[in-house]
């Protein structure tokens, strides 16, 4: 759903022209420091991108989402770091407080969220626990006025400069029923952080483990205020976060495409531009027809989502086919390049490699598969 075309399509141009004038631009200084720019961060909050999917009263963009689709499709025409920046803001970082959190912590930390001015993460995956969320180890035993946690998360996104977690911790018994959710400030006592996780592609995104000892948090930590809420939580706000991870997917495979064209009809072999001989052209076409597939398919859903339609399997759809569209399209965009395409100096060498991600997080392909499944075996 579309608001308002004009306020929109002049939130696109703005996102647009900050991607092509400033991100892009600054990707190759990302890559070389493994850090993005202060100031790039100040004009991330300068434009409201902390805030894009929290409501407008609490200071956010309040974006539909197809709204957000849209400017997701836009900000994926760069390199993924920049977009975990705030990610974890618009995600399920905010989104557990926005769907199940009691008014004080909706009135606290969403104003704080949307600016920028704090970071949230989401703590859920362990070092045994990933794909099995409703497996949790970490404990959390009410003591009095607080709460004591202790265990291990992995992997956490942004989890070197974040404020506040939204962590889940098992405070009843086995399985997803016993799992609670939990706003955790980062200067928590007890709770302390991993070395920086060394990882294959999207240099710039900072995740470690987070370690949590005896950490001693408040009882109104607690999100809601009731425990066995916190993986209810967790999957109200999955079928956003799959969307917007699948449009993201969807503006990379468009970069790709751009940068494929633009390599194939610079560069010259047996007397043409190798844009002008047949099997490029077929690698250049296939490319094209599943971006646009992918854009089909992330609007249809968005749509769906607006209207207040059940999208599980909708979602899950859009997370598999995109995720697994732009590690086609990074493969071919590099097949394009040649030699050119494994060399730093040219982007679809490092796009390659951080397109690789979005097929694990938020729900591998192989649980979106699962998913799609069970939801077309529960409609017969």
């Amino acid at each position: 759903m579309i608001r308002d075309p004009q306020i929109l399509d002049g939130l696109i141009g703005t996102v647009r022209r900050f991607v092509r004038d400033r991100l892009i631009p600054a990707e190759g200084e990302v890559e070389e420091t493994n850090a993005i720019p202060a100031a790039i961060i100040d004009e991330m909050r300068a434009l409201g991108l902390f805030g894009m999917s929290i409501p407008e009263e609490y200071g956010g963009l309040g974006l539909t989402m197809e709204e957000e689709v849209l400017v997701a499709l836009e900000l994926g025409q760069t390199s993924a770091a920049f977009r975990s920046v705030f990610g974890t803001n618009n995600g399920i970082g905010a989104q557990g407080i926005i769907v199940d959190g009691t008014p004080g912590q909706k009135e606290y930390w969403l104003p704080r969220m949307a600016s920028g001015q704090m970071i949230g993460s989401f703590a859920l995956t362990e070092p045994d626990v990933g794909s099995d969320a409703g497996s949790v180890r970490t404990t959390a035993r009410r003591e009095g006025d607080h709460y004591i946690l202790n265990g291990t998360k992995r992997y956490i996104t942004n989890a070197p400069v974040a404020d506040v977690f939204t962590l889940m911790a098992r405070t009843g018994g086995p399985g997803p029923a016993g799992v609670s959710a939990f706003l955790v400030p980062a200067d928590s006592p007890g709770l302390s952080l991993g070395q920086p996780d060394r990882k294959m592609g999207q240099r710039g995104t900072k995740t470690c483990d987070v370690i949590l000892t005896d950490c001693r948090v408040r009882a109104d930590a607690l999100i809601g205020g009731a425990e066995g809420q916190g993986f209810k939580t967790a999957m109200k706000v999955l079928n956003r976060g799959r969307l917007h991870i699948a449009a993201f997917c969807v503006g990379q495979a468009q970069r790709l495409c751009d940068e494929s064209v633009a390599f194939a009809t610079a560069r010259h072999q047996f007397g043409k531009p190798i844009a002008e001989h047949q099997l490029v052209q077929a690698m250049l076409a296939d490319c094209a027809t599943e971006t646009y597939a992918g854009r089909c398919m992330v609007i249809d859903a968005a749509r769906r989502f607006d209207a207040g339609e059940r999208i599980i399997q909708q979602a899950a759809s859009c997370k598999l086919y995109c995720s697994e569209m732009v590690g086609r399209v990074a493969d071919r965009a590099v097949q394009i390049h040649g030699g050119a395409g494994y060399m730093q100096e040219y982007p679809v060498e490092h796009f390659y490699r951080d397109v690789r991600l979005f097929r694990l997080y938020e729900g591998t392909s192989q649980i979106q598969q699962i998913i799609i499944a069970r939801e077309m075996c529960a409609q017969r």
